[in-house]
């Protein structure tokens, strides 16, 4: 039993005898399931190449979909921002819902509201939820700014953002001049990337459209860097730090890495760092902006340079070692700033640290999934060690992202082997990784069921996740690492590789039988 005395978590807790009774009489009585003979058939049939035909022909239904909805990624974008609180239109258990979200990922409070639209709303609309809400969020939290940004039900009814905000105004439930910027971010089309992008396009436009006489690009000699919807802490700070090992000034518009990593001295941060006002407002003085996720980037690129008449260099996310090198001399040409001796020193570290270990990568096949630009930097990585990306799956990647994938494949003889699968959700890879087994997973948490279910069928099946993305849940800390540039291509081949060691090991294990491996020299 579960006593003060003798506290258990939930495994082992649920394999004592009063617990498994219980769940026994639970299914007994309420669950109405299948016999389990019944269920394992059904279950081997589902892995088998008649199944994934027939799953492949699914077009009204999604199963365990590998993106979330915009809304969330306006949470992140505007939470990059100081003293932004972000403000969802919408219904609370949305909130509640992009609040978690980010604390299981983060392991760290995530401050945001919503107006709480109930039935009444959706028949009214929800400006007066508005007004009360724009009105207690200012005096309760204190911000400078409120980022607004709307859920389904907003949507579907067609509330108008900039009415009711003006209005909110106007009626004094907030001060004139007070800045709330704002998206609409419908979570039926698009995803959390394109909501991050709507929600970074409407903060540019608030600050800077109707202010830019007198701005002069270049004028106050920095680069600006758009990161998109990026939840690796790492990769700010290591962006950061290469362009200042350049001599380079940098303005990274929207900056979370403080706010989602703040110190447990006693002093709780709801605001932590971020871009301000003024770098908002001083952006279009910036010699370039450079976008670092430009799949996900169409919104913001398209106001950079028709607004801004920023000259967007054309570059993919600076994930391995060739699409660093053209990042970093992108940044080069556009400011004039030489490429230091210490990124050469650290580009060679990387260099060393790939030839270690690109044997044990060699021919290894990897499935992976995630968000676009993340894909693709994976992908590329996976090629310049060796390794043979075989089933690549990105949920919201569209026909344009599936184009650029496939010459990515074509350009590497490791390539060839790799198949696109743009809209695709995880129960299509679940059947993938049936059919056509890989060696390895790279996604994030949610593969773990995957895992599960290959290894169900038997030990030779099982396809071990190695989580790399968003969200991961089920491991801590990772969300400080780092994917970008050098740093993160050695941190990212350090996991791969002794993912394929641990491996190595779990199968050498049989004291006799299969443990003749010099498993102390690799």
């Amino acid at each position: 039993m579960q006593t003060a005395d003798n506290i258990k978590p939930c495994y082992p807790l649920f394999r004592d005898d009063d617990y498994k009774e219980n769940l026994a009489k639970k299914r007994d009585q309420f669950e109405e399931g299948h016999a389990a003979d019944k269920v394992y058939e059904t279950f081997m049939w589902s892995t088998t190449q008649e199944y994934q035909d027939l799953n492949f022909k699914r077009e009204a239904l999604t199963v365990d979909p590998a993106k979330a909805c915009q809304p969330l990624g306006a949470v992140l974008c505007a939470s990059g921002f100081h003293k932004t609180l972000p403000y969802v239109h919408g219904s609370q258990g949305c909130v509640a819902y992009f609040r978690s979200y980010f604390n299981r990922h983060f392991k760290e409070p995530c401050s945001c509201v919503s107006d709480s639209m109930t039935e009444d709303a959706a028949v009214f609309g929800g400006q007066k939820n508005m007004f009360d809400g724009l009105a207690n969020a200012k005096a309760l939290y204190k911000p400078d700014i409120i980022a607004v940004s709307t859920t389904c039900m907003a949507e579907v009814i067609g509330d108008d953002l900039n009415a009711f905000i003006n209005n909110s105004k106007k009626e004094g439930h907030i001060p004139d001049d007070f800045p709330v910027p704002f998206a609409h971010t419908p979570s039926f089309v698009g995803s959390h990337v394109t909501g991050w992008d709507n929600m970074e396009e409407g903060i540019l436009r608030y600050f800077t459209l109707n202010d830019m006489a007198g701005k002069v690009v270049g004028s106050n000699g920095k680069v600006n860097v758009v990161p998109g919807f990026e939840t690796y802490l790492g990769n700010y700070r290591v962006i950061k730090r290469m362009l200042a090992d350049m001599g380079v000034g940098c303005t990274m518009l929207s900056d979370p890495s403080e706010v989602f990593d703040t110190p447990a001295d006693g002093e709780f941060r709801m605001y932590s760092g971020g871009t301000t006002i003024d770098e908002v407002k001083d952006a279009p003085n910036a010699i370039t902006t450079i976008l670092l996720q430009p799949f996900q980037l169409e919104k913001t690129k398209k106001f950079v340079e028709g607004t801004w008449n920023h000259e967007v260099p054309k570059l993919n996310i600076p994930m391995g070692v060739e699409w660093t090198d053209e990042f970093l001399m992108s940044v080069s040409e556009a400011t004039g700033k030489p490429i230091p001796a210490a990124l050469e020193l650290e580009r060679g570290r990387c260099m060393d640290l790939i030839s270690d270990s690109h044997a044990w990568l060699h021919g290894k096949k990897f499935a992976l999934y995630g968000d676009p630009d993340f894909v693709m930097g994976m992908v590329k990585i996976l090629l310049e060690v060796g390794a043979e990306p075989t089933h690549i799956l990105s949920h919201n990647g569209n026909k344009r992202w599936a184009k650029a994938m496939q010459k990515l494949l074509d350009s590497s003889p490791f390539g060839v082997n790799g198949k696109v699968y743009a809209g695709n959700d995880l129960w299509h890879l679940r059947s993938l990784c049936f059919t056509d087994k890989p060696d390895f997973l790279i996604g994030n948490s949610y593969g773990k069921y995957i895992q599960r279910d290959t290894k169900y069928k038997g030990e030779e099946f099982e396809v071990p996740l190695i989580r790399i993305g968003f969200p991961i849940f089920d491991r801590h800390h990772m969300h400080r690492a780092t994917t970008l540039g050098y740093e993160g291509m050695m941190s990212v081949v350090t996991q791969l590789t002794n993912a394929v060691l641990e491996q190595l090991d779990k199968e050498t294990m049989g004291m006799g039988t299969t443990d003749f491996n010099f498993d102390l020299v690799r």
